[in-house]
């Protein structure tokens, strides 16, 4: 017990049974009775038909499995080979950390692309899709068992044209194919395994398999058998149920709203969704389930803002203490790294205790915003310390010189103690005997003969006999070893040991650095160093707010950086768009592919916020000039003029089965959601009445959804509120650098105002007031920087105290939920 102060289920669709009773066929009944998803659990919820959306809970990108089914395979992942490789095919030639894991598999791949799918049309054959990430663990696993093997290499080459997707390069493939899985076996996960016609067009889907039949379950070997005969002598009937099951999600993944249609009510679905999020609050260790547990930036997000216009209500605080908790518990869980910064994926339990040791770069920018949104709520400093914490892991192990940031780092790698096969956690986790030999001196004035090894493990629950639960360990690979979690609180630590609170946290940061030290000399996890322009996008809003909040150069400064190599590596000038896309080269250059991929609605989307982010932050108007430039395009590329909001790829690419528009916010906010956010925004800081109106038609477009199942979206609903209760502009009159403005700026940021956009008007601004004429009126007070909050068309007077401004805010956002 810690002291520390501070299903899915999917119902039938008889739409798609004729598809589930031919996979049933091929792959056999026994282990579609067994388990219906594959061996894979994916809580990651992909848009698919009415009657498979789930009303409470949202799975997210990381793959779950079964107790039953970990300890039947072993450990994924490989030591280093000093021989050359025996088979070389052509995903050496691509630049995806992923592609490149499978290069040399005896099983001739291709990248996604036209020279597959002629192969497939001119020789007539079916082709195997598999789609994963590099750092996914059982993608790993299946690499190993199957791909390296000769065999079914053999059988793979000769009989399927192979194709190996990058679902992080390209998330349109990967949802097309999701969406087809799910709806035909009722799960999904990663790595993702699908059978096409030489016309793209799925007819049987699964997740992993094992090389070899397995009990009731059928290997690989048998499947591709299986897939074989039944290609050979019952084509028409794999065809005509692909087709049918296509044509049943192309309907059932419609989102449009009637002509004419408005947003849903903003206060009705905003408490359905803190009412369904409450439902599923977990009181103890906070989060929204049991385990595993996700650490759902966006419900915490949501949370907030509720609170901000119900601070009054019973509700309101409610939505706090569960925000708030739920931050505080995430910070001493073994899901934090406490010696090396940052958070992994997702806790394991429901402590948030034993994680898995993946770390993504989405989870680090979106938790930094919550963090830091949390301290400015609650005034506790911690929250910001955890904030600065993540960028300080994100500056150190996820950025490249250029600017850029890296995608993720794995949950495996090698042990320190040597061997060929990698080990969930190997990097992170300690025994008792490794502390103790690293912090053997006696700590003066304890109680006894105390060491700083006692004190370190009383706080963070190191056991001789290691932590970890056998059932939270089901391949034995953390037997023995610890996973770092708080315990007790400082002030019980230093009452146990008889020295000061300031005592105790001197000897945990030396231990901690001493530990940082240790671990730099160990085998480290893959680095996927590929960089994306979405989740680019992500960080550099967190650098950005962040930095604001805490009045951080250094912070602000990295967040310009960021900007500038978006606008370097991922912009294309000349065709006027947005690039995926780009890696670190073996010299440590940035590289592209040829051609490259373009980008995709979150691209846009990410970017768009991350830029008006950087604004607000530093105030220099040509972020906010190439906002609006990218807004421009992605209507241009993306909106759906019949049904209002935005297709989540090019709905003129004919290799796209499915146009979808993502209506959940999982791991990521969807596109949409964002999009909801920025169109307002801008309005606001252009004066564009069509930004305004196309943000209400995106809206409109969800309302079946945020009526229904707010709590799918949660940042949809904050998009929502924000048009409801009315964006408030604040207007600083003063020149950029001088102290009395950065005064009223600090007072601004000290505030959590969900609902407002912060403008700079100076002596050389000219942007922002030939968009919105009324700024040239407003002037400062007697020389001095003055602050106008405006709303509704209606100013506050002038305001030159910091303070008082801070009060203005304050009392302007209590009188919300009144107006």
């Amino acid at each position: 017990m810690l002291r520390l102060v501070w299903c899915w289920s999917a119902s039938k669709n008889s739409r798609v049974e004729p598809a589930r009773r031919v996979t049933a066929a091929v792959l056999g009944a026994d282990r579609l009775q067994q388990n219906p998803g594959g061996n894979t659990r994916c809580f990651r919820h992909i848009s698919h038909p009415p009657s498979y959306k789930s009303p409470l809970h949202h799975p997210q990108p990381a793959c779950h499995l079964s107790p039953t089914v970990f300890m039947s395979m072993a450990s994924g992942g490989e030591g280093p080979s000093s021989t050359p490789p025996q088979h070389t095919n052509r995903l050496a030639k691509e630049r995806s950390p992923y592609l490149l894991q499978h290069a040399h598999n005896p099983v001739d791949w291709y990248p996604w692309g036209q020279d597959a799918f002629d192969k497939a049309k001119n020789e007539d054959k079916p082709i195997f899709l598999s789609v994963g990430y590099s750092t996914c663990h059982w993608c790993h696993v299946m690499e190993r068992e199957s791909f390296e093997d000769e065999e079914l290499g053999r059988i793979l080459s000769d009989n399927f044209v192979c194709i190996k997707v990058d679902r992080e390069e390209r998330p349109d493939v990967d949802k097309v194919y999701m969406n087809f899985v799910q709806a035909t076996s009722g799960g999904g996960g990663w790595p993702m395994s699908v059978w096409l016609t030489p016309d793209l067009r799925p007819f049987i889907g699964g997740t992993y398999f094992p090389p070899r039949d397995h009990g009731r379950r059928p290997g690989l070997k048998t499947v591709l058998t299986r897939i074989m005969e039944q290609w050979q002598n019952n084509r028409p009937a794999l065809e005509s149920s692909g087709d049918r099951i296509l044509e049943a999600l192309k309907k059932g993944t419609t989102v449009a709203a009637s002509p004419g249609e408005s947003p849903p009510l903003a206060t009705g679905v905003a408490d359905r969704c803190f009412q369904q999020l409450a439902h599923s609050y977990e009181e103890e260790y906070g989060g929204f389930r049991d385990a595993p547990k996700f650490p759902t930036p966006v419900n915490l997000m949501f949370l907030m803002s509720y609170w901000s216009v119900n601070r009054s209500t019973s509700e309101g605080v409610e939505a706090l203490q569960m925000a708030l908790h739920t931050l505080r518990m995430m910070a001493l869980g073994g899901i934090h790294d406490h010696v090396a910064q940052g958070f992994h994926r997702y806790s394991t339990d429901s402590s948030w205790h034993v994680p898995h040791f993946e770390k993504m770069l989405y989870d680090q920018a979106q938790l930094a915003v919550a963090y830091i949104t949390a301290s400015q709520v609650s005034g506790e400093q911690r929250f910001a310390e955890v904030a600065e914490d993540i960028l300080r892991y994100v500056s150190r192990d996820l950025s490249d010189k250029s600017g850029g940031f890296y995608s993720a780092e794995d949950a495996d790698s090698l042990p320190a103690s040597g061997g060929r096969e990698k080990r969930e956690g190997a990097f992170c986790v300690w025994t008792a005997s490794e502390v103790r030999e690293l912090l053997p001196d006696v700590v003066e004035g304890t109680a006894g003969t105390s060491t700083q090894a006692d004190i370190f493990m009383h706080h963070y629950g190191v056991k001789e006999q290691g932590n970890v639960a056998p059932e939270q360990d089901p391949h034995g690979e953390l037997q023995g070893q610890n996973v770092l979690i708080v315990r007790y609180s400082v002030e019980l630590t230093a009452a146990r040991f008889g020295v000061s609170v300031e005592k105790v946290n001197e000897l945990l940061a030396s231990a901690r650095t001493k530990m940082a030290e240790v671990r730099t000399s160990r085998p480290r996890p893959h680095l996927d160093t590929k960089m994306l322009a979405s989740w680019n996008g992500l960080m550099l809003s967190a650098y950005a707010r962040v930095g604001a909040v805490l009045g951080d150069k250094a912070l602000l400064e990295r967040a310009v950086q960021a900007g500038a190599f978006l606008q370097e590596h991922l912009w294309d000038g000349e065709r006027q768009t947005i690039l995926r896309s780009c890696y670190r080269g073996e010299q440590m250059e940035v590289q592209q592919i040829s051609p490259p991929i373009s980008g995709f609605l979150d691209d846009y989307t990410f970017i768009i916020c991350g830029l008006l982010d950087l604004y607000e932050a530093t105030l220099q108007t040509e972020w906010l000039q190439w906002a609006e430039e990218l807004q421009l395009r992605q209507d241009t590329l993306f909106w759906d003029d019949q049904g209002g909001g935005y297709f989540c790829s090019d709905p003129s690419d004919s290799t796209v089965l499915l146009r979808l528009k993502e209506d959940q916010d999982g791991a990521e906010p969807s596109a949409n959601s964002v999009s909801a956010s920025n169109l307002l925004r801008l309005s606001h800081f252009t004066g564009r009445q069509d930004w305004l109106q196309r943000s209400q038609q995106l809206l409109a477009a969800f309302s079946d959804r945020l009526t229904k199942v707010p709590i799918a979206l949660p940042e949809m609903v904050r998009s929502l509120m924000a048009q409801h209760y009315t964006i408030k502009q604040i207007v600083i009159c003063g020149q950029r650098d001088a102290p009395d403005t950065t005064s009223l700026l600090a007072a601004v940021n000290s505030v959590f105002l969900p609902h407002k956009v912060l403008m700079l008007v100076d002596s050389e601004e000219s942007f922002l007031c030939q968009r919105l004429p009324a700024l040239s009126s407003m002037s400062q007070l007697g020389g001095v920087a003055t602050a106008y909050v405006c709303q509704d068309f209606t100013c506050s007077l002038p305001v030159t105290d910091p303070q008082e401004l801070r009060r203005l805010l304050l009392d302007v956002t209590a009188e919300t939920k009144t107006e």
